[in-house]
Protein backbone atom coordinates (compact mmCIF):
# COMPACT_ATOMS: atom_id res chain seq x y z
CA UNK A 1 0.00 0.00 0.00
CA UNK A 2 0.91 3.46 -0.89
CA UNK A 3 2.16 5.69 2.08
CA UNK A 4 -0.94 7.77 1.48
CA UNK A 5 -4.50 6.79 2.63
CA UNK A 6 -6.12 5.85 -0.47
CA UNK A 7 -10.19 4.95 -1.07
CA UNK A 8 -10.78 1.38 -0.86
CA UNK A 9 -12.58 -0.65 -3.57
CA UNK A 10 -15.80 -1.37 -1.26
CA UNK A 11 -16.44 2.80 -0.56
CA UNK A 12 -15.60 3.48 -4.21
CA UNK A 13 -18.01 6.22 -5.58
CA UNK A 14 -18.85 8.36 -8.40
CA UNK A 15 -15.16 9.10 -10.58
CA UNK A 16 -13.46 6.43 -8.09
CA UNK A 17 -15.78 3.64 -8.51
CA UNK A 18 -15.81 3.71 -12.64
CA UNK A 19 -12.16 4.52 -12.91
CA UNK A 20 -11.43 1.44 -10.37
CA UNK A 21 -14.07 -1.09 -12.49
CA UNK A 22 -12.39 0.60 -15.80
CA UNK A 23 -9.18 -0.90 -14.89
CA UNK A 24 -10.79 -4.03 -13.18
CA UNK A 25 -11.84 -5.00 -16.14
CA UNK A 26 -8.22 -4.08 -18.34
CA UNK A 27 -6.03 -5.76 -16.29
CA UNK A 28 -8.35 -8.34 -14.97
CA UNK A 29 -7.68 -6.86 -10.66
CA UNK A 30 -7.62 -3.33 -9.06
CA UNK A 31 -4.01 -2.37 -9.50
CA UNK A 32 -2.18 -0.42 -6.97
CA UNK A 33 -1.47 2.31 -9.05
CA UNK A 34 -5.50 2.78 -9.53
CA UNK A 35 -6.16 3.10 -6.04
CA UNK A 36 -3.18 5.50 -5.70
CA UNK A 37 -5.22 8.12 -7.92
CA UNK A 38 -8.21 7.58 -6.35
CA UNK A 39 -6.37 10.55 -4.76
CA UNK A 40 -7.55 12.70 -8.04
CA UNK A 41 -9.12 10.42 -10.73
CA UNK A 42 -9.04 13.66 -12.56
CA UNK A 43 -5.46 13.83 -13.10
CA UNK A 44 -5.82 10.14 -13.96
CA UNK A 45 -8.09 10.35 -16.76
CA UNK A 46 -5.63 13.16 -17.97
CA UNK A 47 -2.83 10.59 -17.99
CA UNK A 48 -4.53 8.03 -19.17
CA UNK A 49 -5.28 10.24 -22.53
CA UNK A 50 -1.82 11.70 -23.08
CA UNK A 51 -0.41 8.08 -22.16
CA UNK A 52 -2.58 6.39 -25.26
CA UNK A 53 -1.55 9.74 -27.56
CA UNK A 54 1.25 8.94 -27.05
CA UNK A 55 1.18 5.16 -27.58
CA UNK A 56 -1.23 4.89 -30.45
CA UNK A 57 0.57 5.88 -33.19
CA UNK A 58 4.12 3.77 -32.19
CA UNK A 59 4.56 0.43 -33.33
CA UNK A 60 3.39 -1.49 -29.75
CA UNK A 61 7.06 -3.18 -29.75
CA UNK A 62 8.80 -0.11 -30.09
CA UNK A 63 6.72 1.81 -27.20
CA UNK A 64 7.29 -1.28 -24.79
CA UNK A 65 11.21 -1.04 -25.05
CA UNK A 66 10.98 3.22 -24.31
CA UNK A 67 8.81 2.24 -21.53
CA UNK A 68 11.16 -0.14 -20.57
CA UNK A 69 14.55 1.75 -21.10
CA UNK A 70 13.18 4.44 -19.08
CA UNK A 71 11.78 2.98 -16.07
CA UNK A 72 14.83 1.03 -16.06
CA UNK A 73 17.28 4.13 -15.78
CA UNK A 74 14.20 5.55 -13.75
CA UNK A 75 14.68 2.53 -11.07
CA UNK A 76 10.73 2.46 -11.76
CA UNK A 77 10.18 -1.68 -10.44
CA UNK A 78 6.79 -1.04 -11.21
CA UNK A 79 6.66 0.04 -14.93
CA UNK A 80 9.38 -2.12 -15.53
CA UNK A 81 7.96 -4.82 -14.63
CA UNK A 82 5.06 -4.32 -15.99
CA UNK A 83 6.00 -3.42 -19.50
CA UNK A 84 8.56 -5.57 -18.88
CA UNK A 85 6.44 -8.27 -18.91
CA UNK A 86 4.32 -6.82 -22.13
CA UNK A 87 7.97 -7.29 -23.91
CA UNK A 88 8.36 -10.87 -22.46
CA UNK A 89 4.26 -11.58 -23.17
CA UNK A 90 4.46 -10.36 -27.27
CA UNK A 91 7.69 -9.96 -28.42
CA UNK A 92 10.51 -11.84 -26.91
CA UNK A 93 10.80 -14.43 -23.88
CA UNK A 94 11.87 -13.81 -20.84
CA UNK A 95 15.53 -14.78 -21.22
CA UNK A 96 15.55 -12.46 -24.19
CA UNK A 97 13.95 -9.62 -21.93
CA UNK A 98 16.53 -10.07 -19.30
CA UNK A 99 19.40 -9.63 -21.64
CA UNK A 100 17.95 -6.56 -23.41
CA UNK A 101 17.87 -4.83 -19.46
CA UNK A 102 21.03 -5.91 -18.41
CA UNK A 103 22.97 -5.14 -21.91
CA UNK A 104 21.33 -3.89 -24.82
CA UNK A 105 24.02 -3.51 -26.78
CA UNK A 106 24.54 -6.79 -26.87
CA UNK A 107 21.38 -8.57 -26.96
CA UNK A 108 18.71 -9.91 -30.00
CA UNK A 109 17.63 -6.20 -30.23
CA UNK A 110 18.37 -4.86 -33.65
CA UNK A 111 19.85 -1.90 -34.27
CA UNK A 112 16.51 0.55 -33.99
CA UNK A 113 15.48 -1.63 -30.95
CA UNK A 114 18.84 -0.83 -29.42
CA UNK A 115 19.04 2.92 -30.30
CA UNK A 116 15.62 3.31 -29.09
CA UNK A 117 15.78 1.89 -26.01
CA UNK A 118 19.24 4.03 -25.56
CA UNK A 119 17.50 7.13 -26.22
CA UNK A 120 14.32 6.97 -23.62
CA UNK A 121 17.23 5.85 -21.25
CA UNK A 122 19.37 9.17 -21.84
CA UNK A 123 16.07 10.90 -21.68
CA UNK A 124 14.94 9.51 -18.69
CA UNK A 125 18.25 9.58 -16.79
CA UNK A 126 19.15 13.05 -18.21
CA UNK A 127 18.04 14.82 -20.85
CA UNK A 128 20.59 17.28 -21.39
CA UNK A 129 22.64 14.46 -22.78
CA UNK A 130 20.87 14.14 -25.48
CA UNK A 131 22.92 14.68 -28.94
CA UNK A 132 22.43 15.48 -32.15
CA UNK A 133 24.40 12.65 -32.85
CA UNK A 134 21.80 10.28 -31.15
CA UNK A 135 19.05 11.95 -33.41
CA UNK A 136 20.85 11.52 -36.49
CA UNK A 137 21.23 7.30 -35.49
CA UNK A 138 17.69 6.71 -35.37
CA UNK A 139 17.26 8.92 -38.63
CA UNK A 140 19.90 6.63 -40.26
CA UNK A 141 18.27 3.96 -38.72
CA UNK A 142 14.93 4.18 -40.93
CA UNK A 143 13.05 6.07 -38.05
CA UNK A 144 11.54 9.56 -39.31
CA UNK A 145 11.58 12.44 -36.89
CA UNK A 146 8.32 12.27 -36.12
CA UNK A 147 9.08 8.57 -34.77
CA UNK A 148 11.77 9.59 -32.40
CA UNK A 149 10.09 12.37 -31.18
CA UNK A 150 7.17 9.82 -29.81
CA UNK A 151 10.00 8.19 -28.53
CA UNK A 152 11.40 10.80 -26.32
CA UNK A 153 7.40 11.31 -25.54
CA UNK A 154 7.17 7.80 -24.14
CA UNK A 155 10.55 8.72 -21.92
CA UNK A 156 9.40 11.65 -20.80
CA UNK A 157 6.08 10.54 -19.81
CA UNK A 158 7.42 7.49 -17.84
CA UNK A 159 9.25 9.74 -15.85
CA UNK A 160 6.27 11.63 -14.48
CA UNK A 161 4.36 8.27 -14.14
CA UNK A 162 7.18 6.31 -12.88
CA UNK A 163 8.44 9.12 -10.11
CA UNK A 164 4.79 9.49 -8.79
CA UNK A 165 4.27 6.02 -7.60
CA UNK A 166 7.92 5.55 -6.36
CA UNK A 167 7.25 9.58 -4.59
CA UNK A 168 4.17 8.00 -3.22
CA UNK A 169 5.22 4.03 -2.13
CA UNK A 170 3.16 2.14 -4.44
CA UNK A 171 4.44 -1.18 -4.86
CA UNK A 172 4.26 -3.21 -7.90
CA UNK A 173 1.31 -5.69 -7.55
CA UNK A 174 1.65 -8.98 -6.47
CA UNK A 175 1.02 -10.24 -9.57
CA UNK A 176 4.67 -9.75 -10.75
CA UNK A 177 5.51 -11.96 -8.48
CA UNK A 178 4.44 -15.02 -11.17
CA UNK A 179 7.26 -13.46 -13.44
CA UNK A 180 9.92 -15.82 -14.12
CA UNK A 181 12.21 -15.60 -11.79
CA UNK A 182 15.45 -14.12 -13.35
CA UNK A 183 13.60 -11.71 -15.07
CA UNK A 184 11.99 -10.42 -12.59
CA UNK A 185 15.24 -9.90 -10.49
CA UNK A 186 16.50 -7.67 -13.06
CA UNK A 187 13.19 -5.91 -13.83
CA UNK A 188 13.49 -4.98 -9.76
CA UNK A 189 15.39 -2.02 -10.52
CA UNK A 190 13.93 -0.02 -7.18
CA UNK A 191 11.30 -0.85 -4.94
CA UNK A 192 10.17 -4.14 -4.04
CA UNK A 193 7.16 -6.18 -5.27
CA UNK A 194 4.08 -6.02 -3.26
CA UNK A 195 4.29 -9.91 -1.30
CA UNK A 196 7.77 -10.72 -2.15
Amino acid sequence: MPFLETIGEASAEGDVAVMYARDIERMGYLPNYSRLFSLHPEAYDAWRGLIGAIARPMEERRYELATVGAASRLRSTYCSLAHGKILADKFFGPEQVRDIVVSPDTSALDEVGTLVFGLAAKVADDATTVNENDIEQLRAAGLSDREIFDVVLAAAARSFFSKVLDATGTLADSVYNDLDPDLREVLIVGRPVEGG
